[in-house]
């Protein structure tokens, strides 16, 4: 089909120098569309050659702590990927003896990969005809044949993952998969696309009917809902605070926190200051309560918005085992708590 020549000739000479397509080994390929996941290539490009050099193999990131792997992953945000990640290292290193599935039906039996994925992998890596479709390949086909069917619906879904089997090249799937995200990441841009350079304009039906703008169609997602995250900085005279792990499953599961008052509203001084002592955090009730951060640091998550504070307590001491200051950085947290440790400069 002269559509997949077309975007296969413009990936030979317009594709990127990554260093994941220098390689068909299945444990780096896995490894960078798990970090791509909802990620761009500038932000996960560290990230991955991170991940590679601290675990070359399979059987590295299988036997390391998972504590560990958070901390790597730390400030790439959706750790359910990290868990996913570690939880299949340990089945492909255990279960397989380190031989990852060479399938596009068997890849999807592992935690964290699902049809995008598995396509991406079932091509690049063993030349299965199974085709990607992410946002990019949504956003190309979308304004290339003028589709109004949002892709976010049942039907959508079907309708790309379908119109994109039915155009890829069945002799060069990995070019073909490849060089459709390629496209819609540097030239089908969301905003602004490079249109009058585009290989593609004479036959694009956006473009001919200036609906660049419009497409893709996706359906809105309900409203953020507000939360008010409280966090409480213990700091002892003799240099302890105290972090938590959160446990069970939602937001930031097994990542650790200074201890949470979350509220439905704002709250004032005397509201904290009476938590502090009704916790068991302090053994005498004699301590200092500093507000860090008069405005709220508004951390945007997906589906809720956190209205965050940090309020430091500084007591003679903790009345829990206390984590010394300097420790504090070797924990892996949320973003959000990153940036308030580096701010704050625990010594």
């Amino acid at each position: 089909m002269i559509f997949s020549k077309t975007l296969i000739r413009w990936y030979s000479n317009n594709k990127r120098i990554l260093p994941w397509r220098e390689t068909k080994n299945p444990y780096y390929i896995w490894l960078s569309e798990i970090i791509l996941q909802q990620t761009q290539v500038k932000q996960g490009l560290p990230y991955y050659e991170a991940f590679v050099s601290n675990y070359p193999t399979v059987f590295d990131l299988a036997n390391a702590n998972e504590s560990d792997v958070l901390k790597l992953w730390q400030g790439l945000g959706y750790y359910s990927r990290a868990r996913n990640l570690h939880a299949s290292a340990k089945y492909v290193a255990n279960d397989l003896k380190g031989e990852f599935p060479n399938t596009y039906k068997d890849l999807q039996k592992l935690k964290g990969v699902g049809d995008y994925t598995a396509s991406a992998i079932a091509s690049i890596c063993f030349n299965e005809v199974a085709a990607v479709v992410d946002g990019n390949v949504y956003r190309v086909l979308s304004r290339y044949f003028g589709i109004n069917t949002p892709i976010n619906s049942s039907k959508g879904v079907k309708e790309f993952k379908a119109l994109a089997q039915e155009l890829i090249d069945a002799k060069n799937p990995a070019d073909f998969n490849q060089a459709a995200m390629e496209f819609g990441a540097t030239q089908c841009k969301p905003k602004n696309p490079d249109c009058h350079i585009c290989p593609f304009q004479n036959s694009c039906i956006a473009f001919s009917e200036n609906r660049i703008g419009e497409l893709p169609v996706k359906i809105k997602s309900a409203k953020a809902k507000n939360k008010f995250f409280n966090f409480i900085v213990f700091i002892s005279e003799d240099r302890k605070t105290i972090l938590e792990k959160r446990e069970g499953k939602g937001i930031w599961q097994n990542l650790y926190q200074f201890p949470l008052i979350e509220t439905t509203e704002v709250v004032t001084p005397a509201t904290i200051s009476e938590a502090v002592e009704k916790s068991n955090y302090v053994r005498n009730k004699s301590f200092e309560l500093v507000l860090y951060n008069k405005d709220a640091i508004v951390h945007k998550l997906s589906h809720q918005h956190l209205y965050t504070r940090f309020w430091i307590v500084n007591t003679k001491s903790v009345d829990t085992e206390g984590i010394d200051l300097r420790r504090v950085r070797d924990y892996p947290v949320p973003i959000l708590i990153e940036n308030f440790i580096e701010a704050f400069n625990f010594e």
